[in-house]
């Protein structure tokens, strides 16, 4: 059998992709594969820094990062696999379509998803070694308007080196944090856990994102100014209602208003769920303006017969079997949590 390129293979512990894949940042996968391609042979730091075209204090990091995972082992200058499942192999092995599958084994203990932050010295030696990791410090002190201290140095460097997150995309996550006035280092970390979760490490994604995020607060500075509530942070259902009210469905602050008096009206409070069911029911029956609405509450209230007549020209507006207000009152929508 010609198996193409496989004919020359090396093996990945599979830890590496069912416990490390999601955390490992990309400069520390890629030694990795270098130093597992290149197992039995003799090298140094310098190499792999030369051949990935990366600092060799990054490669440094990306092999302490594996032994704290402990997948490798250093005994020296030796890089041996660490006992039990996750040992990597020391040579290459070559393909085999009908190997026996290996017993199941008890699974490792998993690497903690917040990792250990690094100690000041190392923080030190990192920004010494590294022109990337010094300007980033310089910049973050430029963004937030404060010298940072050495917890928030770390947290930095934490954020960079293990969640993955490249100096460009922490310095947007800061100005945007900054921009909303949360520019606490706690608010930083917390959201730049959930850009590593939901993989948002490039300059691309970092602006898709903080796009999306501004249509949010746009729209529901909107919805506020158009109920008359005061600013507040809205609710999850209400971060989620807002952009489709006014983004997507285009509706004008006065429809937005016409709902929401409806639904006091109707319900004796504000629910949201109950307004988003009247502004969705006008968006598949196309009634966008606030005549069209009081034309189409007109007509709900006339009797069948007898009712306002029609101009010339004028559709005829659906006959509704059943009480609006009732199904608005009832709606799913109303059962949601958020």
């Amino acid at each position: 059998m010609n198996l193409g390129a496989w004919n020359s293979v090396f093996a990945v512990p599979c830890s590496v992709v069912d416990d490390n894949l999601k955390m490992a940042g990309s400069v520390q996968l890629k030694v990795l594969l270098w130093v597992l391609r290149h197992a039995g042979e003799s090298f140094e730091a310098e190499d792999i820094a030369n051949a990935l075209g990366i600092d060799r204090a990054d490669v440094g990091d990306a092999m302490l990062y594996w032994q704290e995972t402990g997948l490798i082992v250093s005994e020296g200058s030796v890089l041996t696999p660490a006992p039990g499942k996750n040992a990597a192999p020391e040579t290459a092995a070559p393909f085999q379509p009908e190997a026996k599958q290996p017993e199941e084994e008890a699974p490792p203990k998993r690497v903690l998803s917040r990792p250990q932050k690094p100690d000041s010295a190392f923080v030190a030696q990192r920004i010494g070694e590294s022109q990337e990791i010094a300007c980033l410090m310089q910049t973050a002190q430029e963004i937030l308007g404060r010298l940072i201290s050495e917890g928030d140095s770390a947290t930095l460097l934490m954020i960079h080196d293990d969640f993955g997150l490249p100096s460009d995309v922490l310095i947007m996550l800061m100005q945007y944090a900054v921009s909303i006035g949360k520019s606490s280092m706690r608010y930083i970390e917390k959201v730049a856990i959930n850009w590593a979760d939901e993989e948002i490490t490039t300059h691309e994604k970092a602006e898709e994102r903080l796009r999306m995020l501004s249509e949010k607060k746009k729209a529901w500075l909107t919805v506020e100014q158009a109920i008359g509530i005061s600013h507040r942070i809205p609710s999850k259902r209400e971060e989620a209602f807002a952009p489709v009210w006014v983004g997507e469905w285009k509706f004008s602050p006065e429809m937005i208003r016409e709902a929401y008096d409806r639904t006091i009206d109707g319900a004796g409070k504000y629910q949201a769920a109950y307004m988003n069911s009247i502004l969705e029911r006008w968006h598949n029956e196309g009634i966008s303006t606030p005549k069209q609405a009081a034309d189409e509450r007109m007509e709900r209230i006339s009797p069948q017969k007898g009712g306002k007549p029609r101009s010339s020209g004028e559709s005829p507006k659906k006959q509704y079997s059943f009480d609006i207000d009732e199904y608005e009152r009832t709606s799913f929508y109303d059962n949601m949590k958020g």
